[in-house]
């Protein structure tokens, strides 16, 4: 049998996630016994200072006996984050003004993430 035909029948469902320089691949597969299981693949793009790129990939296999565990863990830790954080987003990589501060307390240093503030303004050219 030829490579693609292993790969046709070896691939059932899938479903693609484009998240940013993230992808992530969710596959139903079957196994040798042509029982059903999923692959939940991430692939990250990273590109060197000459332009070129690669992709690192990480693969998690799911199978039957762990559906139900896996997805009431998976819903209890989405909905703790979206409860405890909202939907926002907030990072270094999705806000420019982000900047970190730290601040002294009683047990040391802590670290708090605070909007910069900037006075600067914006001029054009025409405007010197």
């Amino acid at each position: 049998m030829r490579e693609n035909d292993m790969l046709e029948k070896e691939e059932i469902f899938s479903k693609v996630l484009r998240a940013g320089r993230r992808t992530y691949f969710f596959d139903v597969r079957a196994t040798k016994a042509d029982d059903y299981y999923i692959t939940i693949t991430e692939s990250k793009k990273f590109t060197e200072e000459d332009g070129s790129f690669h992709f690192k990939k990480h693969k998690i296999y799911l199978y039957k006996e762990d559906f139900t565990a896996f997805s009431e863990i998976l819903e209890e830790m989405t909905s703790y984050v979206l409860n405890h954080k909202g939907e926002e987003v907030i990072s270094e990589r999705h806000q420019k003004d982000f900047k970190k501060e730290y601040v002294a307390d009683k047990a040391g240093i802590e670290e708090a993430a605070l909007p910069q503030t900037s006075s600067f303004t914006d001029i054009e050219f025409d405007d010197i």
